[in-house]
């Protein structure tokens, strides 16, 4: 593995018009309603949080992908040549589960020409060891919470306010990071060297 790359998690989570019921507040003896037209019309969401290896002043990056109906290995290529882009040739590797698109035939033959990314695999049934899967909570304990929107651009527009609120914070993506128990930086040695 390359030591001066980014670390990249990606993963994919799906919202639909039906909304994310959450408790809220609301004035004494008034039920909160929310009304909504029972639309089952899905989109999918592809996030990939990076950070870099040996750099932390670099910061966390967040690249997004937000598509109506739900992934396959030709819309993965597509979220993955997103990516290439917004990492300009640096090199990533990407960490992410054992979904089949994410191994096919037709991935590993895409990703075999790629000189700027390798691929690691989550161990089985570890979605807590993905932070991405702590930003698909914030958002949808936020922006998409008890959201009744009539259209998938309502979904999308609330998605990427969400988005923004998360790039604005610089400390949010490395608390999903903590979260899982990972580390990205070795932690700093001390030199006890003894006097003689």
């Amino acid at each position: 593995m390359n030591t001066r790359a980014w670390i990249v998690f990606l993963d994919e989570s799906g919202v639909s018009l039906l909304p994310q019921i959450r408790r809220t507040y609301s004035p004494r003896g008034r039920t909160p309603l929310l009304r909504h037209r029972l639309n089952w019309k899905r989109a999918s969401m592809a996030g990939a949080l990076g950070y870099h290896s040996t750099d932390p002043d670099r910061g966390a990056r967040l690249c997004f992908h937000l598509k109506p109906g739900s992934y396959d290995t030709a819309g993965l290529i597509e979220v993955l040549e997103q990516m290439k882009v917004f990492y300009r040739g640096e090199r990533v590797v990407l960490v992410w589960d054992g979904l089949s698109a994410h191994w096919s035939r037709a991935m590993q033959a895409w990703v075999a020409e790629q000189d700027w990314l390798t691929l690691e695999r989550l161990p089985a049934y570890a979605p807590e060891l993905n932070p991405v899967e702590l930003l698909w909570s914030s958002l949808k304990k936020r922006e998409l919470a008890n959201l009744a929107g009539d259209h998938l651009a309502d979904v999308a527009d609330a998605t990427e306010q969400g988005i923004h609120r998360i790039n604005t914070n610089p400390q949010l993506p490395w608390s999903f990071l903590a979260h899982t128990g990972l580390t990205i930086h070795p932690p700093h040695q001390l030199n006890l060297r003894k006097d003689q």
